[in-house]
């Protein structure tokens, strides 16, 4: 059970059903609610969870400064002010409704429409073509698979060549509790070796779909836009949007994805009482 703040507890897979029920019930399209995120990034921010008058508090900490989230509806003006003055920020705010918030762009969530993303067409597109086209002429013998028990030591593999840096820790765990977290997924293959993969889940506004993994071997020329490109065509005709989540303020991240013509964003906001 997740208790009633002010009490609270590290955020536990055992925590799964409670919290998606709550997420699942407001039909959000934000990627970083998705409790598969909130468990996988648990050990980075610290996560806990409690009750806040039926909604559900996050809080956390990011590069030595507290912060809390609220999914929900909004608490008395009251605990606010509590929230505001004990944590130093603010954070996952999902609309500039609260009077002080700011933008967060560094953890907007990119949008794609699904058709783009899968056909890939007009002229802005000509180079993302031109790589996929570059990679299939290059790798003849190629296969797709589904993401599951059979493949997921596959994954693994093309997980440790990728190697140990960035989100590797959280991207591991994903692989090793995909079904436990009802993820899904693609991975590639060039002469029967792995070569990419990616894993998501579809988010509960009933629209998008949100990548939260997507890794592959450099060596191979076009293969980060092959797969960003089959994973969109296996993805159901219902989607409207794949959510490609956000850039972090990592430049390079976010030059590579405006270079996919993002249709739009889930802005993020976020509020500091402190000076």
């Amino acid at each position: 059970m997740i208790p009633f703040y002010p009490n609270q507890i590290p955020v536990s897979l055992d925590l799964q059903g409670s919290v998606k029920a709550i997420i699942q019930k407001s039909k959000t399209s934000i990627s970083a609610f998705a409790f598969s995120i909130i468990y996988l990034f648990r050990k980075k921010y610290s996560f806990k969870v409690s009750i806040l008058e039926g909604s559900l508090l996050i809080t956390g900490e990011d590069k030595g400064k507290t912060f809390f989230s609220i999914f929900g509806s909004l608490p008395q003006e009251k605990i606010l002010t509590e929230l505001l003055e004990k944590y130093d920020y603010w954070k996952g705010i999902p609309e500039a409704t609260i009077p002080g918030a700011i933008e967060d762009r560094n953890n907007f969530e990119y949008l794609y429409l699904r058709t783009d993303l899968s056909e890939l067409p007009g002229k802005s597109f000509q180079k993302k073509r031109n790589l996929v086209n570059a990679f299939i002429k290059a790798n003849p013998q190629r296969e797709t698979k589904i993401l599951d028990k059979n493949t997921l030591p596959d994954a693994m593999r093309v997980l440790n060549e990728w190697g140990n840096h960035g989100d590797y820790d959280s991207a591991k765990e994903g692989l090793e509790l995909h079904e436990a977290l009802e993820l899904s997924g693609l991975i590639f293959y060039v002469g029967g070796i792995p070569v990419g993969y990616c894993q998501g889940e579809a988010l509960p506004d009933g629209k998008s779909f949100a990548v939260h993994f997507e890794k592959a071997l450099d060596q191979y020329k076009g293969v980060y836009q092959y797969i960003n490109q089959e994973f969109a065509k296996s993805v159901p005709e219902n989607i409207i949007y794949i959510n490609r989540e956000q850039d972090l303020g990592d430049e390079g991240l976010r030059q590579a994805k405006l270079t996919y013509r993002p249709v739009d964003f889930v802005k993020l906001f976020s509020m500091s009482a402190k000076v």
